[in-house]
């Protein structure tokens, strides 16, 4: 199993002082993470895609550009680029460029995303949720597969053979598929033969195994080999030194962030309850200390019959910069190595 991270790149206060942190710190902060999830032996560093006032990670393909540009050996990707809001062409494009500039270590994981604002933002109508993604995949796996591409759609301009440059170091790109909740994206991810990427922010992992089931069942009645159906994992996570201390370092942000959320979609606040139940043994959020973690790993690795990656979104808003730094190091030099035989 390889071990990584993703980062939203949240807005951050800092929890001891209450200095808010710019943007222009918070970008700097963030390299400096990447940087040392390359030093400390990660297998991958995501940034995701939101156009909020709370993140600063609308165009990741710039900081991914600039993160390829410090680092030599993790691979670096998305987490999660929202095709339904992007141009196949140039989504390729960028991420064409990516592989070049990092010589090969790029991923790129697209899905629909969890917030909506960018269907407004780009003119988007959010009424063709699933038809923009369906389409627009396709017709980036068609760019994929060849530089010259015939192609019509109901959502962009048709392609009559011209050429989509550069092309990337890997042959094929990578992409993954994000998926949250939904058997039909399952059964897309397994029929198209991709690899998957699952989102785990609420309830058991366990729950997912007969989704992950599904997605391999669909792969292998489309033909598709068993070694290319390859199950990634996205989930909250937080690595301490104990876990009484990795929970009171973790919580203010926790809360704040869920409190949020649960506001704009009417859900009922959150509490310390909860979060203790949410990142216990069997919960979504993977809190603790090194061993606590493996164990966990290991654990969810068994109950969806085996996992390729998983990758810890470790930001939050009330999380420091040195906290951040240690949970990162403490993930690649005491967790990573002990799962990677899994």
């Amino acid at each position: 199993m390889h071990v990584g991270i993703d980062s939203f790149v949240s807005q951050v206060t800092d929890p001891s002082t209450g200095h808010v942190v710019g943007a222009a710190e918070r970008m700097a902060h963030l390299l400096e993470e990447i940087e040392l999830a390359d030093r400390s032996g990660l297998h991958s560093f995501g940034i995701g895609e939101h156009h909020r006032e709370e993140y600063y990670d609308s165009a990741p393909p710039v900081i991914l550009a600039a993160a390829a540009a410090r680092t030599s050996r993790i691979r670096l990707g998305s987490a999660v680029a929202v095709l339904s809001a992007n141009d196949p062409v140039r989504l390729f494009q960028q991420f064409a460029t990516l592989d070049l500039i990092s010589q090969g270590r790029m991923d790129l994981v697209v899905g629909r995303g969890s917030f909506t604002e960018s269907f407004p933002l780009f003119g988007l109508d959010l009424h063709d949720y699933d038809e923009l993604f369906s389409e627009k995949l396709d017709l980036l796996l068609k760019i994929r597969q060849s530089p010259h591409v015939t192609w019509t759609g109901r959502h962009r301009p048709a392609l009559s053979g011209q050429g989509v440059y550069p092309r990337p170091v890997q042959d094929p790109l990578p992409i993954w598929v994000g998926v949250g909740g939904t058997p039909e994206s399952f059964v897309r991810a397994g029929l198209l033969g991709l690899p998957l990427m699952v989102a785990i922010i609420g309830g058991e992992p366990r729950r997912f195994a007969p989704l992950v089931d599904l997605y391999r069942r669909a792969g292998a009645e489309a033909g598709h080999d068993p070694a290319s159906l390859r199950v990634g994992v996205h989930v909250f996570g937080y690595v301490g030194e104990s876990r009484q201390h990795a929970a009171d370092t973790i919580y203010p942000g926790w809360h704040e962030m869920f409190t949020s959320v649960s506001r704009e979609r009417g859900f009922p606040p959150p509490n310390r309850a909860q979060f203790d139940a949410t990142s216990g043994p069997d919960g979504a959020f993977f809190l603790g200390d090194p061993d606590s973690i493996v164990a966990k790993l290991e654990r969810v690795a068994d109950q969806l019959g085996g996992v390729q990656r998983i990758s810890l979104q470790m930001t939050n808003p009330r999380l420091a910069h040195d906290d951040l730094l240690r949970g990162i190091e403490l993930l690649g030099t005491e967790v990573a190595p002990r799962v990677a035989h899994v």
